[in-house]
């Protein structure tokens, strides 16, 4: 089984940085597709950004410009360099392995809050 574990989240101001990062115990990290979600309390899960095997990449339009989504496949990582943050960033961000068409693995999920 692959598991999924988050790091990274925090407090940070303002127009602050966090890298998030979500590391697969599994050795075929590198032929699934890799999202990260995020979940504000009161609303529901949301698609922030993927990566698939090839490096194609989607971003959600609020954070274009804003954050990175990444992958080291030899390090079976995927990262969430998050930049100008705002206060509406605030959620716990979630990553996701889409295992096969059917199933896909989620990480615990890392709080990130945005405020002064």
């Amino acid at each position: 089984q692959v598991q999924l574990v988050e790091s990274g989240g925090g407090l940070v101001q303002p127009g602050g940085s966090l890298r998030l990062s979500c590391t697969a115990s599994g050795s075929i990290f590198s032929i699934y597709i890799m999202s990260w979600y995020h979940q504000a309390p009161g609303k529901e899960r949301e698609l922030v950004a993927s990566i698939t095997p090839g490096g194609s990449i989607n971003y959600a339009d609020s954070v274009k410009g804003r954050f990175t989504i990444s992958r080291d496949n030899a390090k079976n990582t995927v990262y969430l360099q998050m930049n100008s943050l705002k206060p509406e960033d605030t959620a716990v961000y979630y990553c996701k392995a889409a295992l096969t068409f059917r199933k896909s693995l989620w990480g615990q999920g890392t709080q990130v809050t945005v405020s002064s």
